[in-house]
């Protein structure tokens, strides 16, 4: 994970049951994610969430890039 992202996204079982969170909310790195799939724009959340920053948002991006970036998808037979 990037240097920036690992300072602002967190890992604690006492939050969210263990998901990646931005560090000091309860905001998932899912939760921004989802936003922005279903179409909000930064602004969108900036707006609405006036607590993160571009840095959070930018994080919770790369924290799923790095995520996925380890991810394999193995065939299957049908």
């Amino acid at each position: 994970m990037q240097e920036a992202a690992q300072e602002r996204i967190v890992v604690d079982e006492g939050v969210l049951g263990g998901k990646p969170v931005i560090r000091g909310t309860r905001l998932a790195v899912e939760f921004v994610i989802g936003l922005l799939a279903d179409g909000w724009t930064e602004q969108d959340v900036l707006a609405n969430y006036p607590g993160l920053s571009h840095e959070d948002i930018a994080s919770c991006l790369a924290y799923a890039r790095d995520v996925l970036s380890t991810e394999r998808v193995v065939p299957t037979a049908a």
